[in-house]
C-alpha cells in the first residue's frame, strides 16, 4: 500500500499530504473508464512522445446571468502533486480492462506522474467568461488525457458554486450576513463539504458545516432545532434554572427572572401571558442557561394553547360544513368562501405567498402596505416551485403561512381549494389539521399570535440574561411570511428597548431560513424586511436554478499543430491552436472585453489600436484602444512543482470581490444583464477561418 491509501484507511476522507490537505477520493481512478481505454490505443499507437495542448473551458455562463467565478484551481493543483498510479491500482485495472492489453502498458502506467505536464490558469476568483480557457494544459497526449475527467469534476462544480454563492451575496447586499445551511440536502458527503468551501469563496460568512469549519477554517454558526423547543413542554420540566452572574458570580435563578419580566413584557407586546407556551419558555430558558454568551433562539409558530388550537379546529370544522351545504345550493360561478369567527381564512401555499409564487416565476408584484405594516405579495422562506397547495406539514401548528391577498380572480380560486380542502377533511377534527395537495385553511390572527408568544418568550429571557450581564443574540425565523414577521420582531425589539431602557435590544440579529432562494431575497428586498442574516441551504448548495456549468476539455493542438472541432452547432465549434488570452480594460477601470489570440503574437499595448473580432461572425468587430491590459494566464504547474504562491481561501474569497467590482453594473444586473464580450484577434480569426475550409467536407450535387 502507498502513502495514499495508508493515509486514507487511518485518516478518512482527507489527508495530509505536507503542505496540502487533500480529498483522498481525488485520485487518477476518479476518471471515466473511456480515459484509460483511449491511453492504452495511443500507447499502443505509438504515440507516448506526442505533445499536445488541451483548453478547459465553459460555452455559457450559468443562472441566466453573464459571469462565472473560476473557483478549484488549488484542488487540480493538489491532484497533479499526488497523481500517481498504485499498486492495487494497477491490478483493478489489470482486472477489469478487456483481456489482451499488454503487461508493458501497466508497467508504463505505474511510472507516470504529472512532471512533464504545465498547467495555465487565470487565478482562481477571477470573473470568466465563455469560451475563454480557464485552464490550459500542455504536455505529453496520454498523461494530459488522463487527467481531463478528474480536473472537469474538480473544476465544474467549484465555478458554479462560487458564481452561485456570488449571485446570493449581490443580491443580498454587503450588509446582510449570509450562512450557507445545506450540509444536510447536498449531494453527498463530498458535495456538502465543496458547497460549504466555495459558499464562502463566493461570499458568504460562514457555514454550519463543522468538518468544513475544521478542514478549510470557515467560521461556523447555528442555532437549535424545533425539536429541541418541542421537547419540553412545560417549566416543570426544567431541571437547571440557576446560572452564575457574569460579573458577580452569584448563582441567580434565571426562570424567574422570565417570568418576572414576562409579565411586564405581556403588556408592551401585547401578548396575554396566558397565550404564551410555558414549554417554549422553558426550552428558551433551558438553551440560555447553557449559551448565555450565544443566545440565538428559534422563534416559529408553534401551539400556544391546546385549548385554543382545540377550538379553532372545531371552528373551521364547523366552518367547513357550512360551506360544503352552501356549496351544494349555490351557483358553480360563484364559489363560496368559508369564514371563520366573521374573519376570511387565508390559503396555505407551500409556505409561499403569491408575491414569492410571482417572483419565482420572473414577474413583479404589486406590494402595497396596509395599516399594520404587513405587505401584499410577501414572500415567505419556500421558492422550490409549486403554486397553490403544494405543501403538506405534520400539523398546523408548524405550517408554513402565507397571508398574500391576491388579485380578485386569484382569491377566488384560491377560496375554493380552500373550501373543497376543508371539506375533505371534515371528517375528523385530528386530520383537519394537515393540509392537503389542494392546501388549507388557517387564521393569520392565530399565527401572529403564536409567533408573539415566540417573541415574548425570547425577550424575557433576553432581559433576564441582561439581568445577570449577558446580552442574547437574536432570533431565527423559520416559516411564514418572512417579510411581515422580521418586521414584526424589529417592532417588538424597538419597543422593548425604549421600555426597559436596554438599547442593545435596537440591535438583536434577525436570522431567516427555510428554502431561500436568489428570487425570494430580491422579492423580500422590494418589500422593506428587516432580516440581518439568511441561511440558505438547498437552492444554494445544488444550484438548483442550474445544476451543471457544463465545462469541457478539447484538443487544440498536438505536435505543433493545431486541430479544430467542427460542428454543425457553431457553439460547439473549437477555437484551435495554443493562445494567450487577455483582459482589456477602458479609462474608467472596467473590463470591457477579453481577447484571444495566437501565442505567437505580440501582446495588446496599452494606448494602441486592437482589432477585436467575433470569432465566427465576420461582421462584428471593434477597434479598442486599452488603458490597461491584463494577461489572464500564469504557469501554476511546471516541472513537477506549483509555480506559484497559493492564496488562502480568505484572500480567493476577496479576489472574488475585486474581481467582480471590475465589471460594469449592466453585466452583473439579475434581469436581462448585457453580454460581455469575447473576441479573438484578425490573426485569430483567419487562422481559426481558414481551418475551418481546410478541414469542412466539400458536398457534391446530384
Amino acid at each position: 500500500m502507498n502513502d495514499r491509501e495508508l493515509s486514507c484507511n487511518a485518516g478518512g476522507q482527507f489527508m495530509d499530504r505536507g503542505r496540502m490537505n487533500q480529498n483522498g477520493v481525488v485520485q487518477p481512478l476518479l476518471t471515466d473508464l473511456y480515459q484509460i481505454t483511449m491511453a492504452y490505443a495511443y500507447w499502443k499507437s505509438d504515440k507516448t512522445d506526442d505533445q499536445a495542448v488541451f483548453d478547459l473551458f465553459f460555452r455559457n455562463n450559468p443562472f441566466h446571468g453573464e459571469f462565472t467565478i473560476f473557483a478549484g484551481l488549488e484542488e487540480c493543483l493538489k491532484f497533479l502533486d499526488s497523481f500517481h498510479y498504485s499498486q492495487s491500482d494497477i491490478e483493478y485495472l489489470k482486472q477489469t480492462l478487456p483481456e489482451g492489453i499488454e503487461n508493458e502498458f501497466f508497467e508504463y502506467l505505474g511510472n507516470l506522474t504529472a512532471r512533464e505536464v504545465t498547467l495555465y490558469a487565470i487565478d482562481e476568483g477571477t470573473v470568466a467568461f465563455p469560451r475563454v480557457p480557464i485552464i490550459k494544459i500542455e504536455g505529453p497526449l496520454i498523461i494530459v488525457q488522463l487527467l481531463e475527467t478528474t480536473l472537469l469534476t474538480l473544476v465544474n462544480y467549484a465555478s458554479l458554486m462560487a458564481t452561485n454563492a456570488a449571485r446570493y451575496r449581490m443580491v443580498a447586499g454587503k450588509h446582510v450576513k449570509l450562512l450557507e445551511f445545506g450540509l444536510r440536502r447536498a449531494q453527498g458527503p463530498d458535495g456538502g463539504l465543496s458547497a460549504s468551501k466555495y459558499s464562502y469563496t463566493g461570499g458568504f460568512d460562514g457555514t454550519s458545516n463543522v468538518l468544513a469549519g475544521k478542514l478549510f477554517n470557515i467560521p461556523v454558526k447555528g442555532t437549535h432545532a424545533h425539536a429541541y423547543i418541542t421537547s419540553f413542554s412545560s417549566i416543570g420540566e426544567l431541571k437547571t434554572r440557576l446560572l452564575k452572574h457574569k460579573q458577580t458570580g452569584v448563582m441567580e435563578d434565571l426562570l424567574e427572572h422570565a417570568i418576572r419580566h414576562r409579565g411586564m413584557l405581556s403588556h408592551v407586546l401585547d401578548v396575554s401571558t396566558e397565550e404564551s407556551s410555558e414549554g417554549e419558555l422553558a426550552a428558551m430558558v433551558s438553551y440560555a442557561i447553557a449559551f448565555p454568551d450565544g443566545f440565538m433562539a428559534l422563534v416559529d409558530t408553534y401551539d400556544v394553547k391546546s385549548r385554543e388550537t382545540e377550538q379553532l379546529t372545531q371552528d373551521l370544522l364547523s366552518s367547513a360544513q357550512n360551506d360544503s351545504k352552501s356549496k351544494d345550493s349555490s351557483s358553480p360561478s360563484k364559489p363560496q368562501s368559508s369564514t371563520v369567527n366573521g374573519q376570511r381564512p387565508k390559503l396555505l401555499t407551500n409556505g409561499k405567498s403569491g408575491g414569492q409564487t410571482a417572483a419565482n416565476n420572473g414577474h413583479k408584484t404589486q406590494n402595497q402596505p396596509n395599516n399594520n405594516g404587513h405587505q401584499n405579495g410577501i414572500a415567505s422562506a419556500q421558492s422550490n416551485g409549486g403554486g397553490v397547495g403544494s405543501i403538506s406539514p405534520d400539523t398546523i401548528n408548524d405550517t408554513n403561512l402565507s397571508t398574500t391577498t391576491t388579485t380578485t380572480k386569484t382569491t377566488a380560486t384560491a377560496e375554493t381549494r380552500t373550501t373543497t380542502s376543508l371539506t375533505a377533511k371534515a371528517t375528523t377534527a385530528t386530520t383537519l389539521a394537515r393540509t392537503t395537495s389542494n392546501g388549507t385553511a388557517y387564521l393569520p390572527k392565530y399565527v401572529e399570535k403564536s409567533f408573539r408568544s415566540g417573541l415574548l418568550n425570547f425577550s424575557a429571557v433576553a432581559l433576564a440574561l441582561n439581568d445577570l450581564g449577558y446580552h442574547a443574540l437574536g432570533i431565527r425565523i423559520d416559516s411564514g411570511d418572512l417579510a411581515y414577521l422580521s418586521c414584526l420582531a424589529r417592532e417588538a425589539f424597538e419597543k422593548v428597548a425604549e421600555r426597559f431602557k436596554v438599547p442593545w435590544f435596537n440591535k438583536l440579529t434577525i436570522v431567516a431560513s427555510n428554502d431561500i432562494n436568489e428570487d425570494t431575497i430580491l422579492s423580500l428586498n422590494e418589500q422593506g424586511h428587516k432580516i440581518d442574516c439568511f441561511g440558505i441551504g438547498t437552492h444554494l448548495v445544488t444550484c438548483q436554478r442550474q445544476p451543471a456549468l457544463g465545462c469541457v476539455y478539447k484538443l487544440v493542438e498536438i505536435n505543433g499543430q493545431p486541430r479544430i472541432k467542427l460542428s454543425q452547432d457553431v457553439e460547439k465549434v473549437t477555437m484551435p491552436g495554443n493562445k494567450n488570452a487577455y483582459r482589456l480594460y477602458s479609462a474608467d477601470g472596467h473590463a470591457l472585453i477579453d481577447l484571444l489570440q495566437k501565442v505567437s503574437e505580440a501582446p495588446p499595448a496599452v494606448g494602441q489600436k486592437v482589432l477585436c473580432r467575433h470569432p465566427f461572425q465576420e461582421s462584428k468587430r471593434a477597434y479598442v484602444i486599452p488603458s490597461h491590459v491584463e494577461s489572464l494566464f500564469k504557469v501554476y504547474w511546471k516541472s513537477g512543482k506549483i509555480c506559484q504562491q497559493l492564496p488562502t481561501l480568505e484572500q480567493v474569497r476577496e479576489k472574488v470581490q475585486i474581481s467582480l467590482k471590475t465589471l460594469r453594473n449592466d453585466h452583473k444586473r439579475t434581469l436581462n444583464p448585457t453580454p460581455y464580450k469575447v473576441s479573438v484577434s484578425d490573426n485569430l480569426y483567419n487562422f481559426i477561418h481558414d481551418l475551418w475550409l481546410q478541414n469542412a467536407p466539400i458536398g457534391e450535387l446530384s
